[in-house]
């Protein structure tokens, strides 16, 4: 904070000079996407084991899972994505998307896990 601001200035404010209201979902944008190419990989890594060498029902169901829950996170990132791209000030990611987001990427690194183990 430079010594000539104001320390009252809202920085959410777009009329606040000091703030660039494209930089942050900018780089929220960029995080969806690296989130979603680690899910791309799990996926992909999943696939690959579950269809590798002797394949049990076991693994072919935490594959099939897999390939589903990023297919789900892929839709709810690619919302928010273009939700961002839209507009210098998106709208709030709503509770039960970032709930839904958040579990699909736990369960793919859960399953992921069981497939490695």
């Amino acid at each position: 904070m430079s010594a000539d601001a104001d320390p009252d200035a809202d920085p959410a404010d777009p009329a606040d000079p000091g703030r660039d209201p494209g930089l942050q979902p900018e780089r929220t944008r960029l995080a969806w996407r690296r989130t979603t190419l680690s899910g791309t990989v799990v996926a992909v890594l999943a696939a690959k084991t579950a269809l590798h060498g002797a394949a049990t029902p076991a693994t072919i169901v935490a594959g099939t899972l897999c390939c589903a829950l990023w297919l789900t996170f892929l839709r709810i990132a690619h919302g928010r994505i273009r939700t961002l791209a839209s507009t210098n000030r998106p709208r709030a990611l709503t509770p039960p998307y970032a709930t839904a987001a958040t579990l699909c990427t736990v369960a793919l690194a859960v399953c992921g896990a069981f497939l490695v183990f």
